[in-house]
């Protein structure tokens, strides 16, 4: 990452109320920038943004919807961003099956919202628009995915973001060849990490289990996913936010994933969960009979490739700092000191960064 490149640089993020833009939020406020969030609401109780009283390292903190595209506009006429991470979205498989309308409208009219809002603003340079590693076209056959693979999707969700990815390609094509706003599509693997509350979220629900000792439910034992905690791709988008905002070869989709190593099957997930916080609790397996699908893997050497980019921490790794985060805030009701635990959780793998 760039020396200063962060110091005053005015930040919009979409979604910074939730899990990823929580932590974006504080690792982009430890390098200076200045933050403005859109986004509505948190969802969860508890939240990690609201909980701990993120606010106060936020220039301006907005509650409203993406689909608002006129107080969309407005925002960003006045605030002036020269960076964006677009990370607003309906982000559950399950979700979108009792909403699949909704789903679509906010991931895919909500995408096309930013773009239209910086249409014609001239101060935007670099767009992050975040979607996921469930937009390729799995014929469950256990690849690992490159950036030019065919997209598609299953389940609405998937389909919502690989629609994304084809809006954001040919807006990208028709409107910003010849502006100075560059524009990165980034697909992760499965982000865990501390103040992840979500519905349906394999780590969360193993921390609240095994933390309480109560039984904890298991919809697809044997899926595998590339499990990675979200620092390594949040770094991973700052690192092309920075590229981006002075080089249009940076533009277009990127991987962010884990090696193929760190991809473990959801029960070897929560029989590593009981076993670290020492859980004498049951893991009952209730399957699923929606779909979702049972082999994703990234192929992320292109990331390597140009952007030096690369995780650091192995899928027990990413748990064990996961875990800690849970079993410390249980035991600590400060809310200074779950941030300073979270900020030194951030500083330690920069440290690691600096290292390698």
């Amino acid at each position: 990452m760039q020396n200063n490149f962060w110091k005053n640089k005015k930040v919009l993020i979409t979604g910074h109320t939730g899990f990823k833009g929580s932590w974006l939020t504080l690792i982009l406020s430890n390098y200076g920038a200045k933050i403005a969030g859109y986004a509505l609401n948190p969802i969860s109780k508890p939240n990690f943004f609201d909980d701990l009283k993120l606010t106060k390292y936020l220039r301006k903190d907005i509650r409203d919807d993406i689909l608002n595209l006129n107080k969309l506009k407005t925002v960003i006429k006045k605030y002036q961003p020269e960076v964006i991470f677009h990370l607003a979205a309906q982000s559950s498989v399950l979700v979108s099956y009792n909403t699949p309308k909704e789903t679509i409208g906010t991931n895919v009219i909500g995408t096309i919202n930013i773009l239209e809002a910086i249409r014609n603003n001239k101060s935007v340079k670099s767009l992050i628009i975040a979607t996921t590693d469930k937009v390729y076209l799995n014929l469950e056959k256990k690849k690992s995915f490159k950036e030019n693979d065919s997209l598609g999707g299953h389940d609405i969700y998937s389909a919502s973001k690989a629609a994304c990815e084809i809006v954001v390609q040919s807006y990208t094509k028709s409107f910003f060849l010849n502006t100075n706003c560059n524009i990165a599509t980034v697909r992760s693997g499965n982000c865990i990490g501390g103040g992840d509350w979500t519905k349906d979220r394999i780590v969360k629900d193993c921390a609240e289990s095994f933390l309480n000792n109560k039984k904890l439910t298991i919809r697809h034992p044997n899926a595998t996913r590339p499990w990675q905690h979200v620092m390594e791709p949040l770094f991973g988008y700052i690192k092309l936010s920075e590229k981006l905002f002075k080089n249009r070869k940076y533009v277009g989709s990127w991987n962010f994933g884990p090696n193929i190593r760190s991809n473990l099957k959801v029960l070897d997930v929560a029989k590593f969960g009981k076993k670290f916080l020492n859980s004498k609790s049951n893991i009952i397996i209730k399957k699923s009979k929606l779909y979702e699908s049972t082999n994703l893997s990234l192929n992320s050497s292109k990331s390597q490739k140009y952007l030096q980019w690369k995780t650091h921490l192995d899928a027990k790794l990413a748990l064990r700092l996961t875990l800690d985060w849970y079993k410390y805030h249980k035991i600590n009701h400060s809310i200074e000191k779950v941030i300073y635990f979270t900020l030194n959780q951030i500083k330690n793998y920069i440290k690691l960064l600096k290292k390698k």
